[in-house]
């Protein structure tokens, strides 16, 4: 028997697993900037920026906020304005306003994401299976009500339900994010459950740790991949050999 036959629900990552980002964080800053009348910022000094800003946010306010109960729009306005610091560039607050304006509407829609061919006929194939799918991610509320529709990931067509630490509260690595999943599933027994994603830390691990089954996607070949396997994960290098891996026998090992 098929692991697939024992299945109730999947519960899936979105970034790295069903989209990808297009192009660079760079790309979105320059048009931004120039769209005002200023020069491309430099893309590698803005992206170390971004990172650091981003780490810093994601300590200080963690899950864009929730529980200092600070506006998205705010929480992103903070880490913008300290990526451009940190890189080196400050605009007076006018400039500021208009250029964060920009890319805060550019990663609220579909523009800098790219959904990978395979990602709609999984979900779909699993839905037609009378598989409950679950989105679970590190995201905030506009990938559930804005960005993943326009991409064409729509509730109801592709997932049934969707646990986001920016609505929840809790992220991963946290394995309480996998059980408020089981539980929005109909509080299914984590045997009966699957998480696929790209890390071992936040993906993996975690939903191993409740008792759900696992595994890990591995599409940029990353060098990662290897400990992966060492450490017994099952590694698949998207999800139409995910797909057959389920339907097979040997998911059932």
């Amino acid at each position: 028997m098929s692991l697939l036959n024992k299945l109730r629900c999947v519960t899936i990552d979105v970034t790295g697993t069903l989209m990808a980002y297009k192009g660079e964080l760079g790309d979105y800053y320059c048009m931004a900037a120039k769209a005002v009348g200023y020069p491309c910022p430099d893309y590698k000094r803005v992206h170390e920026g971004f990172k650091l800003a981003y780490k810093d946010m994601a300590k200080k306010y963690p899950c864009f906020g929730y529980a200092a109960k600070m506006p998205n729009i705010v929480w992103w306005k903070t880490c913008v304005r300290d990526s451009f610091v940190r890189a080196g560039y400050e605009y007076d607050e006018e400039t500021f306003e208009k250029i964060f304006r920009r890319i805060y509407a550019a990663f609220g829609s579909s523009a800098p994401y790219t959904v990978f061919p395979d990602s709609q006929p999984f979900l779909r194939w699993l839905r037609g299976k009378g598989i409950t799918v679950g989105i679970v991610s590190n995201a905030e509320y506009r990938y559930q009500d804005v960005i993943l529709p326009a991409l064409g990931i729509n509730q109801n067509s592709e997932w049934d339900f969707g646990v986001f630490s920016g609505l929840e509260g809790v992220e991963k690595p946290n394995p309480k994010i996998y059980e408020i999943a089981l539980e929005r599933a109909g509080n299914i027994a984590p045997q009966e459950a699957l998480h696929i994603g790209d890390s071992m830390r936040k993906d993996y691990e975690p939903a191993k740790s409740i008792g759900m089954h696992a595994l890990l996607l591995d599409r940029f070949k990353t060098p990662d991949a290897v400990e992966w396997r060492k450490a017994g994960a099952v590694v698949l290098p998207d999800l139409v050999a995910t797909q057959e891996w389920l339907s097979s026998e040997k998911s059932a090992c």
